[in-house]
């Protein structure tokens, strides 16, 4: 992906284990923060 590019739809759970989707905040701005596991190199 490039910057500006739209995100693919996808779900995940929430820190309380709830389903959340990428739909649900549509028309809201959306910021996606990726960073790596605790305790793990890189």
């Amino acid at each position: 992906m490039e910057v500006n590019d739209k995100s693919p739809d996808f779900s995940t759970t929430d820190e309380n284990g709830k389903e959340v989707a990428l739909k649900d905040f549509r028309g809201k701005t959306v910021v996606l923060f990726f960073y790596p596991k605790a305790d793990t190199p890189g």
